[in-house]
């Protein structure tokens, strides 16, 4: 009787493991490696045409034009990540140099209308890239922010050899918010200069324990604790690890807080706490009111234009 007992208990103990390391690749399959991912621009520029055509006419001026132009340097692990770059639109008075870092399973497509606020209204150079396994850019997975903060640091290196220019500021929207603040927490070069965060998370097992429920339904154990076993043994990260509050928490040099005032992807309660945690250096909040997630921009041009162009003065006049 006790060895059918212990059969039984090894047997159920042995399917609760195996459920649990299923259910681990599946979320991270589901989030990591999207299938609404596509390689190249089809899907981002098609997103971007249906709201903004104009916006897709200009980035194709520029092209035409000569000005906007493509790179690449090598990732870790050999993969090859592309970026496109533009010298501001009166070059010998360009104000700085912008570096645009954009949102989940987007393309540097997606910041095209913060590329032509710093180009057109502020005068400033931009460089934008593809994240790892995003747009022409190659790679294992979507990284959340995390190992994609070394290679913004390496975009902004690079944007520093191209113009000679010594002042920089990070802009990121959505996941690119959280690569910006991650980013700011590093030791930089002195010309990384200030960081503009827009809608990004406190954490990636914060956002995702939010989406779980919101999607599915679900608390997050176990879901995200094997998720989180399983990611670690994929792609070397973790999801508690990768968070823009410890970051921020080292963060010394200016940052401008936006956020959507009814934001619920990544809800506007995040932007408080991201604040909260940057305790050095000068920081400033603007709320767009009644704007969604990653909209503050369309739904306020002026008034983001001119939030962005009021800090970016105020940090220049340290």
């Amino acid at each position: 009787m006790k060895k059918k007992v212990l059969i039984i208990l090894a047997s159920l103990l042995g399917f609760l493991l195996l459920a649990f390391v299923l259910v681990g690749i599946y979320m991270v399959d589901y989030s990591l490696t999207p299938s609404d991912h596509l390689k190249g621009y089809d899907g981002s520029r098609e997103k971007v045409l249906r709201r903004n055509p104009e916006i897709v006419a200009w980035q194709d001026s520029l092209r035409a034009a000569g000005v906007l132009r493509d790179t690449c340097i090598a990732g870790d692990g050999g993969y090859i990540l592309h970026a496109v770059y533009c010298p501001a639109g009166n070059p010998a008075n360009a104000g700085g140099t912008a570096l645009l870092i954009h949102g989940y399973t987007d393309s540097y497509f997606g910041m095209l209308e913060i590329a032509r606020m710093y180009r057109d209204s502020l005068n400033f150079n931009f460089l934008a890239p593809d994240l790892h396994f995003h747009g022409m850019s190659e790679g294992r997975a979507v990284r959340m922010g995390w190992l994609d903060r070394l290679d913004a640091r390496r975009w902004g290196e690079l944007a520093h050899d191209i113009w000679k220019d010594d002042f920089l500021v990070v802009h990121g929207v959505s996941m690119g918010a959280a690569t910006t603040m991650m980013l700011s927490g590093e030791t930089l070069p002195s010309y990384f200069s200030a960081f503009v965060e827009d809608c990004g998370y406190s954490d990636v097992w914060h956002q995702f324990a939010h989406n779980l429920k919101d999607i599915f339904g679900l608390p997050p154990f176990p879901v995200l604790h094997s998720a989180d076993i399983i990611c670690r043994l994929r792609y070397g990260w973790g999801f508690r690890q990768a968070s823009s509050v410890k970051q921020l928490a080292k963060s010394t040099k200016p940052m401008l807080f936006i956020h959507g005032g009814d934001d619920d992807f990544v809800p506007t309660d995040d932007v408080y706490v991201n604040y909260a945690a940057k305790t050095h250096g000068l920081k400033r909040i603007w709320i767009a009111p009644g704007s969604g997630h990653a909209t503050s921009y369309r739904d306020y041009p002026a008034q983001y234009t001119a939030q962005v162009r009021s800090f970016l003065d105020e940090v220049k006049g340290q």
